[in-house]
């Protein structure tokens, strides 16, 4: 039987630690602002009230813009234009962020509300290379903390040695066609990731290997 109700997960976890239960934060101070700051890496969740969606965003360390000690600036590229997170924003502005450094353990949470905007002056505060983003959400903080070092010392997410030493899934070509029937079987991961570098080339937009939309 699924369970549903607070009171039988109380019966099974206990309460919360009591650290745990108040390091959550409304603002973004010092040690914040620096995780942001270091983080080239964010998830992104979003909902309409029925669905959900986690999204995975990345640039270079800093690409999230702190406006102040309670906003922040996602910029939205080019990606698959499916936009499935910023449809949700439009029916619910709730969102949630984990935001990741490589080779720190811990994560940093925030839950806020973000709106969407083409304002010129949001779209300059997150211009990479003199290039413009599609969209920005601002997200206005409601709750912010860092999250422990568990689940990523279990995962050995950061241990290089613990890496497989090749590719342990198909190609993404070789799953997009089973999942979609378009695709090239032939086109190996090398070969996709050659190609994602060149549109970033020719859109001057730097290393990174791709960037969708939330």
């Amino acid at each position: 039987m699924p369970i549903t109700t607070e009171t039988r997960l109380r019966e099974i976890y206990g309460p919360p630690i009591p650290r745990s239960a108040a390091k959550v934060i409304g603002h973004l101070d010092r040690h914040c602002r620096a995780f942001i700051a270091a983080s080239p890496f964010v998830l992104v969740a979003t909902s309409d009230g029925d669905r959900l969606d986690v999204s995975p965003k990345g640039d270079r360390p800093g690409f999230v813009v702190i406006e102040d000690d309670r906003h922040l600036l996602i910029p939205d590229w080019p990606g698959n234009a499916r936009i499935d997170g910023l449809r949700n924003l439009l029916v619910h502005p709730g969102i949630g962020l984990i935001f990741l450094i490589p080779a720190v353990r811990e994560t940093l949470r925030i839950n806020g509300a973000a709106t969407i905007h083409d304002d010129p002056d949001l779209l300059a505060a997150c211009a990479l290379k003199g290039r413009l983003p599609l969209t920005v959400l601002r997200v206005a903080v409601e709750e912010v903390f860092l999250h422990c070092a568990k689940a990523l010392l279990r995962s050995k997410l950061w241990q290089p040695e613990t890496w497989p030493e090749s590719r342990p899934i198909a190609t993404m070509s070789e799953i997009m066609l089973d999942h979609s029937g378009i695709g090239d079987p032939a086109e190996s991961d090398a070969d996709m990731t050659a190609r994602y570098l060149e549109i970033l080339a020719a859109e001057g937009r730097g290393e990174a290997p791709c960037s969708n939309g939330p």
